[in-house]
């Protein structure tokens, strides 16, 4: 069986409430050419965005089950707490509605916004006790109380990672609003394809640096995108860490938990040299797979000669990983990271 651990699903246009395109929160074109937010306008790129098409684009791609994330857009950063109320539970029970009536093809994950933390441990409580999800998403950074952003390794958010270590939960940790958090003109789709990703490397720089690894055992967090520049810069973090220690007082050793047994990362890093950074990096057993469908950044065919699977097959053909390592990439490692070693 070969599960995605990274996938995308809109609801149909009728699915999503009133409320949402009355207040510019979230909505998608009648005629599903447009997903919608405010003056955002994105289009949507592939039939597949939708239920019925990817049921059968999976089965067209011998993609036998998926884990559907939510949708970044509704991360509801910046939103009041009767807003990101109403707008979490609609996107929660929307990808409850799925794991629910199509178990063999969906698991699915939760949000919740850290901002408003009391709501956000009765909703993890929720999912968990009334829908039986397995996977807690959160956004990279958020804006806390004091309107600052502020990455989702903080002490504020202790208590949700402490109620997701009670609940032994996989977690998800995506990266979004890029362009709200750097002043540079949106130009060249700079904050998908380069601030993303320093968005999720800076995740982990300081959910290693608090020891979250260590400090809940129970939560397996699956960093989105292959956490690529974070790989990439892990020697410069290793020689801040040693040059400047004044700046570092009470923080872990980046060197120490590097290859940490519930830290996960996706595949979709788009090019075999950083699939074997990857790889040599923090080791097959690590590794789920991951697609980001139905976006053109993820591993959709017919985008820049690509197809689900490409890198890891690429992988296996340059020597890098071996048959049986792909098929573990591709089951018993997205397994481990939703509901642990067994």
């Amino acid at each position: 069986m070969r599960i995605n651990g990274h996938g995308h699903l809109l609801p149909y246009p009728n699915q999503i409430p009133k409320f949402m395109k009355e207040k510019e929160f979230f909505w998608v074109e009648e005629d599903r050419s447009f997903m919608c937010q405010g003056k955002w306008r994105r289009p949507i790129t592939d039939s597949s965005f939708f239920l019925k098409e990817k049921l059968i684009w999976m089965n067209a791609n011998n993609i036998d089950k998926e884990v559907i994330l939510n949708l970044s857009q509704l991360y509801c950063n910046g939103y009041n707490k009767q807003d990101t109320y109403d707008i979490i539970r609609f996107q929660n029970e929307f990808n409850a509605s799925l794991q629910s009536d199509y178990p063999d093809k969906f698991i699915s994950g939760f949000v919740v916004q850290p901002l408003h933390v009391d709501d956000a441990l009765k909703e993890i409580e929720r999912c968990v006790e009334e829908f039986h999800m397995p996977l807690l998403c959160l956004p990279s950074h958020f804006l806390n109380k004091d309107n600052h952003w502020i990455a989702i390794a903080d002490e504020s958010v202790l208590p949700i990672f402490e109620l997701a270590e009670h609940y032994k939960l996989a977690v998800e940790i995506h990266p979004y609003n890029a362009e709200e958090i750097i002043a540079l003109e949106d130009k060249f789709w700079r904050f998908h394809l380069i601030w993303m990703c320093a968005q999720t490397a800076d995740a982990w720089h300081f959910y290693s640096l608090l020891d979250l690894p260590d400090r809940f055992p129970n939560v397996r967090v699956c960093f989105a995108h292959g956490n690529q520049f974070g790989h990439m810069g892990y020697g410069r973090r290793v020689q801040g860490y040693r040059g400047r220690p004044d700046l570092f007082v009470g923080a872990r050793n980046p060197e120490e938990n590097n290859q940490s047994f519930n830290i996960f990362f996706d595949s979709i890093v788009h090019d075999v040299l950083s699939f074997e950074l990857l790889i040599k990096r923090v080791g097959v057993s690590q590794i789920i797979a991951g697609l980001d469908d139905p976006y053109p950044l993820g591993e959709m065919e017919s985008v820049a000669g690509s197809y689900p699977g490409k890198v890891m097959d690429e992988a296996v053909d340059a020597g890098i990983i071996f048959p049986s390592d792909r098929d573990h990439i591709w089951n018993k490692n997205v397994m481990e990271w939703l509901y642990g070693k067994k």
